[in-house]
């Protein structure tokens, strides 16, 4: 990987996505800015986030490659193998309405799959809280190493995403027969997927796809602390799930495997369509 300290430029990128964002007062959050190559409609909030991240990678003067939500597949400096899959804000139905949680998240590979990112960065910019990872050496918030102790244990608290109401009425029986004991729903996966590694929910499950830039580098976090991650339509082993923008599949996570096995199945159906 490039010799960069990548943890404190995700932390200048970061900063200036914050900046950004103040100087829309929450009214002026909802203002679209057409529509991005993830296919979501574009905030001019989630734009400018784009922007103030591009301006630190590009501030670099190397060869790169970066995939966003907002442009899609970006050469800077001619490109690269390198690649930095960012998702200026995830959670921007939040943001818009200035509701906790929302995050930036920044993950640097050195390939074309899950199993290629070394690091990952993900900061709440509400709660002003840091997740980062790096590959083989452990998984941190706020400085402090997470290492789960949780394991296979209840299934106290599971959390959902992209949890449109038909979605999870059609999940019920299986949400249900999972054992969770209580739902939470926080509208940012990258964070779930950090609470995950934290231990603050033993599971979390996206009700239907989610793509490469909300779950890259929040993945490695999971992983780097002891859970366990799965994306069961996009590859058998969670480690060959594309990173490429079109990537689509759920997102399962689980603070041990055998929770994860469990979870699985919940929205298994919705995924797969139509028989």
């Amino acid at each position: 990987m490039l010799d960069v300290d990548w943890l404190a430029l995700c932390r200048r990128a970061s900063r200036k996505v914050r900046r950004a964002l103040d100087r829309f007062p929450p009214g002026d959050r909802a203002l679209t800015a057409g529509r991005g190559m993830g296919g979501d409609t574009a905030l001019m909030i989630d734009r400018l986030a784009e922007e103030a991240i591009l301006s630190e990678l590009e501030a670099l003067g190397v060869g790169l490659t970066v995939i966003s939500e907002e442009r899609g597949e970006v050469p800077l400096a001619g490109g690269g193998p390198v690649r930095v899959v960012v998702d200026p804000i995830d959670g921007s139905r939040n943001a818009k309405r200035a509701l906790a949680p929302y995050a930036v998240s920044i993950a640097v590979a050195e390939g074309t799959r899950m199993g290629d990112v070394e690091f990952g960065y993900v900061h709440d910019l509400a709660a002003d809280e840091e997740w980062w990872a790096r590959r083989g050496a452990g998984a941190f918030s706020d400085g402090v190493r997470l290492e789960l102790l949780t394991g296979d244990g209840e299934l106290e608290m599971l959390g959902l995403e992209t949890i449109h109401p038909s979605l999870v009425a059609a999940a019920a029986k299986e949400l249900n027969d999972s054992g969770a004991v209580r739902l939470r729903a926080i509208g940012s996966i990258a964070l779930s997927l950090c609470y995950v590694a934290a231990g603050r929910l033993d599971g979390m499950v996206s009700l239907a796809a989610s793509r490469s830039v909300d779950t890259a580098a929040g993945q490695l976090i999971v992983t780097e602390a002891g859970g366990a991650v799965a994306f069961p339509e996009a590859a058998d082993d969670p480690l060959d799930t594309p990173l490429s923008l079109d990537m689509r599949s759920r997102v399962v996570a689980a603070t041990g495997a055998g929770l994860l096995e469990r979870l699985v199945a919940v929205g298994a159906a919705q995924a797969r369509g139509p028989a």
